[in-house]
């Protein structure tokens, strides 16, 4: 923005002096939401390329829970907070019980309805730091929000452009400049329709420290977790705030503590517990039927396989988890040794030994290991595994460099030798994309 101050001696007739001040927010050639988006996580955003083959929910499943998000997102909970609207409600449940899916469809279907404000889906395994990290996460929410209604779009670009070092600010900071003061903005002007709608955010406990202590080692994840929460809940209870939010999450002790009702003065919306709260069993064998009907036509089976009784102990198996239910059909699509009837009478075969007991991973945990000692050297393999989920954080961990990295020898195929058999627990990219491409789990 630029200033031309004329000053003169004769009326205004003639000037004596020209003082030109140049106020310039942002780098040369860049506008303030260009500006913005440069300091955002793209990859982070519910359809980004990055999540192409993120979870979504089988069609006719997690049906009823979808529904039960949907109708809160458009109106609460109803009578009961007509004086006190609950405007955050969380979402939680273990590893595998189909958060991030669940998520990824409502965000889809809020988006489709003209109703998705923003979303955010950390993961720790991405190679993008933003999608792991806190740092981006209010620039991203905001530059959604820039694209939800011109005005808004206005009122963030006014915001930039008098704020410059937004950028260098806290969570807290960037909140209100970049959302909350041009909500306000908008909220003023006459003859506006009300803005209303959802932010979805998946994953906060997957969101890594951003900083470290003196010595080295790792800070606590939980301080920047809790700044998380803490700006939303914020953000929520300003009255401007048109936007219900979501948060998935497992049920990790800064979200039990964040959450508890004796902790806040200001109630959450009732929590969504998907273990407890639902029972995916109809949802898991309707996803065994189809994907069995699909391998069927696939292989031309016959139309008396699988087995009668198998989707039956399959789903109890799965014990909830439809980590177990993907992981199986994974294993059965993407073995090259076995053919998939042999492959299923092993999976139905280790289940079946196992004693019973109250832990409800304990059919997800033989399936692992029935997975992993399928390699050529299973020790070796999880080495890989883990080193490969490690190195992931690094610009640099793009496959092939992964495998130049850990492999003893150099012309040898040691990836392929190991984990071949192992592509149900980690998508392996092919030869001609591994120097552009990750592994991902």
């Amino acid at each position: 923005m630029v200033y031309v101050e004329i000053l003169s001696d004769s009326q205004g007739l003639q000037a004596e002096r020209v003082n030109i001040v140049a106020n310039i927010s942002s780098p040369a050639g860049v506008g303030p939401l260009k500006e913005l988006e440069g300091y955002t996580a793209a990859g982070a955003i519910h359809d980004s390329d990055e999540r192409c083959d993120a979870p979504k929910c089988q069609p006719e499943t997690r049906v009823a829970v979808q529904d039960d998000l949907y109708d809160w997102i458009l109106d609460g909970d109803g009578a009961s907070e007509s004086e006190h609207p609950k405007e955050i409600k969380w979402v939680t449940g273990p590893a595998g019980c189909g958060k991030t899916a669940i998520m990824g469809s409502l965000a889809d279907r809020c988006a489709a309805n003209g109703v998705l404000g923003a979303t955010f889906f950390f993961a720790s395994w991405s190679a993008s730091r933003g999608r792991r990290r806190k740092t981006a996460f209010v620039t991203t929410i905001a530059s959604q929000l820039a694209e939800y209604r011109e005005d808004l779009k206005d009122a963030i670009s006014n915001a930039i452009e008098k704020n410059p070092s937004v950028f260098k600010k806290s969570l807290h900071v960037q909140m209100e400049i970049l959302v909350l003061a041009p909500l306000r903005e908008v909220a003023l002007q006459p003859d506006r329709p009300q803005l209303r709608g959802a932010i979805i955010i998946d994953g906060v406990d997957e969101c890594e420290a951003e900083q470290y202590h003196i010595h080295g080692g790792h800070r606590a994840f939980d301080p920047d977790q809790l700044e998380i929460l803490q700006v939303l809940h914020t953000a929520s209870s300003d009255s401007s705030f048109p936007f219900r939010v979501l948060i998935a999450s497992r049920p990790e002790r800064v979200f039990r503590n964040f959450f508890d009702p004796q902790n806040t003065p200001t109630p959450f919306a009732h929590k969504l517990d998907l273990h407890e709260d639902y029972n995916a069993d109809a949802d898991i064998t309707l996803f065994f039927e189809v994907q069995f009907n699909r391998l069927r036509r696939r292989y031309n089976f016959s139309p008396s396989w699988p087995p009668p009784g198998t989707i039956q102990t399959l789903v109890k198996n799965a014990s909830g988890q439809f980590i177990y239910a993907t992981t199986v059909i994974r294993l059965l699509e993407t073995a090259h040794r076995d053919s998939p009837e042999a492959l299923l009478k092993a999976i139905l075969a280790t289940g079946a030994t196992l004693e019973i007991t109250s832990n409800p991973l304990q059919q997800l945990d033989a399936l692992y290991t029935h997975i992993l000692e399928s390699s050529p050297d299973p020790l070796l393999s999880v080495r890989w595994i883990r080193s490969s989920k490690e190195l992931n954080n690094r610009s640099f961990a793009n496959a092939h460099n992964v495998n130049l990295l850990l492999q003893t020898d150099p012309e040898s195929n040691e990836a392929e030798h190991l984990l071949g058999n192992l592509h149900s627990l980690i998508r392996i990219p092919p030869p001609s994309d591994q120097a552009t491409t990750i592994y991902d789990f």
